[in-house]
Order: structure tokens, then C-alpha cells, then sequence
């Protein structure tokens, strides 16, 4: 046979007041944080990076940045012996 215990009033008025089930208010800021919302995807290396800019006149600055980045053998090769 089983032991049922009944919950009583007092069992909830406890667990409420317990600080692990309060649950507290995050900023609104925090939330958005790494958020992709209002901002432009910019597709390189045939859709294997995605870059998300804020403005998207600066696209082709972006792109040619990127291309920079990638096309400098030292960078690629000192990222590499860094892991």
C-alpha cells in the first residue's frame, strides 16, 4: 500500500517562500542581448558565414573586410596555433 502524504496549506505557504522558487525580473536589456533583431545578414563564403551588421549601406565594406581577413596567410595560420 502506499504512503500518500496530504499537502497541506503550510507545505505551500513553505516552497513559496523558499528564495530557489522566486523567479527574478530580468532587464529588457539582457534579453536582447545577442539578438538578431534590426539587424542586416550579410552571406560570405557561399552561405557558410553569416555576418549580422546594424547598417546596411556598410555591406560591401563588411564583405571586403572579410575578404581581407581570409586572403592574410599569417592571421589564418597564428589563428590555428592558438587552439
Amino acid at each position: 500500500m502506499k504512503h500518500t502524504r496530504p499537502i497541506t496549506t503550510n507545505d505551500v505557504i513553505d516552497n513559496r517562500l523558499k528564495l530557489s522558487n522566486h523567479q527574478g525580473i530580468v532587464p529588457k536589456s539582457k534579453l536582447a542581448a545577442g539578438s538578431v533583431v534590426g539587424l542586416y545578414p550579410v552571406i560570405l563564403d557561399g552561405g557558410r558565414t553569416t555576418i549580422y551588421i546594424s547598417d546596411v549601406s556598410k555591406e560591401a565594406e563588411t564583405r571586403k573586410k572579410y575578404e581581407l581577413w581570409m586572403g592574410n596567410k599569417y592571421l589564418l595560420v597564428s589563428d590555428q596555433t592558438k587552439s
